[in-house]
């Protein structure tokens, strides 16, 4: 049997009728809901971990306390809309109260394994050419003490992660290691979250999957020759390879009946960075979509590429800084196609393949369709109520679930909740309309304006101007 640093190589109210509300609440629960929100559910739960644009950045000294190792690291987990008394109207407070939006969750611990690299990349402050840098790298065990204690006080687990240290499968059995301390010496049973390094060894992969709940390997450019340009010793057959075999396990152990069968990863995601190649907006989500369908992963993070100053080896890269409202406009776009079935074609047009930042990818769709408005609330089914700038999955399934025992109104809207502001220009309550009657498309375009580039307009990474 072979072992390598001691690993074994062959080893997720109408007003008066209060009872009948009861009676649709619960056949909702049995038989709508399931189907409505079956997308939702697990959408939302991507969000369980968030990404930053590059790995460590920090110092570790070997003379620190555990205290304020862990403080350093904690600095790299961060990346980078009311009812009308006076209608008499149904109460509606179980349909609010059942259909609900998903909180924003907590962030999970980033902790890194070495911040010492072989490669240069131009855009990570642990390239190889860095010499600023104070180089570190942790022991496994004691990285899984860190690790578990990080993931107790947060509650939603932990992310491993490293630079890639002498090779990619020496990096990859150190993580190992550290999983398996983290699981077996801790006891550990919660999330965790492991990075893989370009061209890892696949046996090695299966072990890491053996321990994590999820496996991630970043593709990072839009465009294959984009490693040439930022990142010289990254191919995409280093990247999509560990990604494929990645994909097929998961596939493989979901598929296996035995009960006795080891468990291995649920899911895996990738990082893309923006910017890079002066890639459209088109560009980026179609390769997005394509990811997701030809390795089911769960979840595409994006980042703004910056290159501020010189590194060595990239003397013909110019500076750029790709703003970071481009990044929430690209997460937006991506929850229209995760969640609302828009294409990256309908998103991004071949005549508008950029994103703009004074309006949400969802809202330019409805301007440039406007032939297909207003849509009537009391008719239109899931798919068309989606369309509806400034209502999304959660007042969506609000108003199909309502529409089972009263009539649509501009008041019923109100207190299911739904914010009229965007949404009335877009629709009718049996037939009567309450939005402004525009000749000029620009003046739709002024009524939905939201420009993130503007101070106090910014959004979070998950976030979206309909609920």
């Amino acid at each position: 049997m072979k072992y390598v640093m001691g690993i074994k190589y062959n080893q997720l109210k109408r007003d008066s009728t209060s009872c009948i509300l009861q009676e649709v609440e619960s056949l909702f629960n049995t038989i709508y809901c399931k189907k409505i929100f079956v997308r939702y559910n697990e959408y939302i739960s991507n969000f369980i971990a968030k990404e930053c644009s590059c790995m460590a950045n920090i110092i570790i000294k070997n003379d620190l306390t555990m205290e304020k190792k862990i403080d350093l690291m904690r600095q790299d987990s961060i990346f980078d809309v009311a009812d009308d008394d006076s209608v008499c109207i149904p109460d509606l407070s179980s349909i609010k109260n059942e259909v609900k939006s998903k909180k924003n969750l907590p962030k999970v611990p980033k902790i890194f394994m070495s911040n010492e690299c072989i490669f240069n990349c131009a855009y990570c402050e642990c390239r190889a050419s860095n010499d600023t840098r104070y180089c570190y790298t942790n022991d496994p065990k004691e990285l899984a003490q860190i690790a578990v204690d990080e993931a107790n006080k947060n509650g939603q687990g932990v992310f491993i992660s490293s630079a890639i240290f002498k090779n990619a499968d020496y990096t990859t059995e150190l993580i190992i290691g550290t999983l398996k301390c983290i699981r077996n010496d801790f006891g550990y049973k919660g999330y965790v979250h492991a990075k893989i390094m370009p061209g890892t060894d696949m046996e090695l992969i299966r072990q890491a999957g053996l321990y994590a709940n999820r496996l991630s390997v970043n593709i990072e450019v839009a465009k294959s020759e984009g490693y040439k340009k930022i990142a010289m010793n990254k191919t995409k057959e280093n990247i999509l390879t560990p990604m494929r075999h990645i994909s097929r396990l998961i596939k493989s152990a979901a598929s296996e009946k035995s009960r006795y069968a080891p468990r291995f990863a649920t899911s895996q995601i990738t990082q893309l960075m923006a910017g890079s190649m002066d890639e459209s907006d088109y560009e980026i989500l179609r390769l997005s979509k394509a990811m997701y369908n030809k390795y089911d992963l769960k979840r595409v993070y994006y980042t703004p590429f910056q290159y501020k100053h010189p590194a060595k080896g990239y003397a013909n890269l110019e500076p750029i800084s790709t703003p970071s409202w481009r990044m929430k406009r690209l997460y937006q776009a991506d929850r229209l196609m995760q969640l609302y079935d828009f294409t990256p074609e309908e998103i991004a047009p071949d005549f508008a393949p950029h994103l703009e930042s004074d309006i949400d990818p969802k809202a330019a769709w409805a301007i440039r369709n406007i032939h297909l408005y207003p849509i009537e609330v009391n008719t239109a089914d899931y798919e068309m109520l989606l369309r509806i700038p400034g209502i999304g999955v959660t007042y969506a399934a609000r108003i199909i679930k309502a529409r089972k025992y009263c009539k649509i109104s501009h008041e019923v809207l109100k207190a299911l909740g739904v914010s009229l502001k965007r949404s009335r220009h877009f629709l009718t309550c049996d037939g009567k309309y309450q939005g402004e009657k525009c000749e000029n498309i620009e003046v739709y375009r002024s009524l939905l304006a939201f420009p993130l580039d503007a101070p106090g307009n910014a959004l979070t990474v998950n976030a979206i101007e309909d609920d």
